[in-house]
C-alpha cells in the first residue's frame, strides 16, 4: 500500500449537479489546488453517476494514491462503491445538500471551501483509517453504503427532498418533512436482526453507520463507525403532534430519550415493508426488501474525525 508521503496521484471525482449544481465550482478549485502540490490529478467529471461511478472504478483498479469525490453524501456513495475493499482510501469534498458523511463523519470543515481544501491536503499527509461500510442487497445487486439506509417517514422526506428545488441548503429536508406531516401514517415493518424476525408498526426507520444524516440531524448519536455493528433506530407510531415536539431533539440526539424512539444494533438486517421505497447516503434505490450486512474495516478515508 502507498504510504502516505507518497500519495502522488491522484484521482477527482466531480459531481457537477450536487446540491442542484451550486458548488460547480468546488471542483476545480480543489484540482488546481492539489495540483500545486506537484501531484498527479486525473479529473473524472459527468452528470451521470453511472458514468461517474465507472470512471472512478476504473481509476482505483489502474493504481491510484487516493480518490477524492467531490459532492454530498451520494456522491460519497459512490466513492465508496468504487473504494470498499481495496487499500485505495477515500477522501470526500463537501458541495453538496447535506455533507453528513464528509463533515459528520470525516470531519471535513462545513461551509468553507479554502478550509475544506486544506484539509484534505493534509489528510493525503496522514495514515488512512479503516472504517465500518454496509453492503445492502436490492433486487439481487449489492451495492455499499458508508452512512445510512432509511425507510419511511425520512425516506419519504428524502423523495420530496430530492424534487425541490427551493430551499437551498440543509433547509430543503426541514421544509420537506413539515410538507410530509400532512400524509403522516403507522408503517407496517417485517424487521429481521441478526436471524431474530419481528413484526413491527413505526413511522420511520433508519440503518445507521454514520450518527448523522438530513444536513446535521443527529439521527443515531452514539452510532460509531469501527464497532462492526449497525445501528437501527425504530420510532413508534406517533402523532403529527408528537412528531413536531420530538422534531428538534434529533438535532441533539436527545430523541432518542423519548420511550417511542428504539435502537438496537445488529450485523445483518433484512427490512420489509410493501410499498414502501427506501434510501441510502440520499439516494433513491427503490422499495423493500432490503438486505443489509456491515463489513468491518471495509474502507480506507482520510479523514480527520474520530468517533
Amino acid at each position: 500500500m502507498t504510504t502516505p508521503s507518497h500519495r502522488s496521484h491522484l484521482a477527482v471525482a466531480i459531481n457537477p449537479s450536487a446540491s442542484q449544481g451550486k458548488g460547480k465550482d468546488v471542483g476545480p478549485h480543489l484540482v488546481e489546488a492539489l495540483r500545486a502540490t506537484g501531484r498527479t490529478v486525473d479529473v473524472i467529471q459527468t452528470d451521470s453517476y453511472e458514468h461517474l461511478l465507472a470512471g472512478a472504478k476504473q481509476a482505483v483498479a489502474a493504481g491510484i494514491d487516493a480518490l477524492i469525490v467531490v459532492g454530498g453524501d451520494g456522491t460519497a456513495q459512490l466513492g465508496t462503491n468504487a473504494c470498499a475493499g481495496t487499500d485505495v482510501p477515500l477522501g470526500v469534498m463537501p458541495s453538496g445538500t447535506g455533507n453528513d458523511t464528509a463533515c459528520g463523519m470525516l470531519g471535513m470543515p462545513e461551509g468553507d471551501i479554502d478550509a475544506a481544501i486544506a484539509t484534505i491536503i493534509d489528510s493525503l499527509d496522514k495514515p488512512a483509517r479503516h472504517i465500518d461500510a454496509g453492503v445492502m442487497t436490492h433486487d439481487g445487486i449489492e451495492r455499499w453504503f458508508v452512512s445510512t439506509v432509511s425507510a419511511g417517514f425520512d425516506g419519504k422526506v428524502n423523495e420530496r427532498t430530492n424534487h425541490m428545488r427551493w430551499p437551498k441548503g440543509p433547509n430543503r429536508y426541514i421544509v420537506a418533512m413539515l410538507l410530509e406531516l400532512v400524509g403522516l401514517k403507522p408503517i407496517h415493518y417485517i424487521l429481521t436482526l441478526d436471524g431474530v424476525r419481528t413484526e413491527e408498526q413505526g413511522v420511520l426507520l433508519t440503518v445507521a453507520n454514520n450518527r448523522r444524516y438530513g444536513g446535521g440531524m443527529l439521527i443515531c448519536p452514539s452510532a460509531k463507525w469501527d464497532d462492526g455493528l449497525l445501528d437501527v433506530m425504530v420510532v413508534r407510531p406517533v402523532s403529527r403532534f408528537d412528531l413536531l415536539r420530538i422534531f428538534p431533539k434529533v438535532f441533539t440526539g436527545e430523541h432518542v430519550k423519548d420511550p417511542r424512539v428504539e435502537i438496537r444494533l445488529a450485523r445483518r438486517i433484512r427490512l420489509e415493508s410493501p410499498g414502501l421505497v427506501g434510501y441510502s447516503d440520499g439516494e433513491r434505490i427503490g422499495p423493500l426488501p432490503f438486505d443489509i450486512e456491515v463489513r468491518p474495516g471495509a474502507l480506507a478515508v482520510l479523514a480527520t474525525a474520530s468517533q
